[in-house]
């Protein structure tokens, strides 16, 4: 009869009530002591402080331009529903909000103004009141 050491024992026992079995490999390959090329962090999704951070950020960023956009909205239907006396302070209020906005969009990166105007239909004489052309 064969020698039977003791993994293989397992093994046999483990193939007896079904369970599967894979023993290590006879041997293992020294760990290297170099560290992981820091181009690859990117790609491989390791999140670092830093990056934990700028997503905070643009977070941040982005919940800033949505308030800034809603006052922009608001300020426009507040100026629709004026006439008279009390259409030069909605004017104002709408010219101040949309100076905000474009300010707010313009540190993020995004200059396209007539977008914004395209969009939002802002009257010519908010755009004026901020001294856009």
């Amino acid at each position: 009869m064969s020698e039977v050491t003791p993994l293989a024992d397992l093994a046999q026992a483990d193939q007896r009530i079904g369970l599967a079995f894979a023993a290590p490999p006879a041997k293992t390959a020294p760990m290297s002591s170099f560290r992981m090329p820091q181009s690859l962090n990117a790609r491989l999704g390791v999140e670092t402080g830093e990056a934990v951070f700028r997503h905070e950020l643009l977070e941040e960023q982005a919940q800033s331009l949505g308030r800034a956009g809603r006052k922009v909205e608001a300020a426009l239907v507040a100026l629709a529903a004026h006439e008279g006396e009390q259409r030069a302070a909605a004017v104002k209020t709408a010219a101040d909000a949309v100076w905000e906005f474009l300010v707010q969009r313009e540190v993020m990166g995004l200059r396209d103004r007539n977008a914004v105007v395209a969009e939002y239909r802002i009257p010519r004489e908010v755009m004026a009141r901020i001294g856009a052309r």
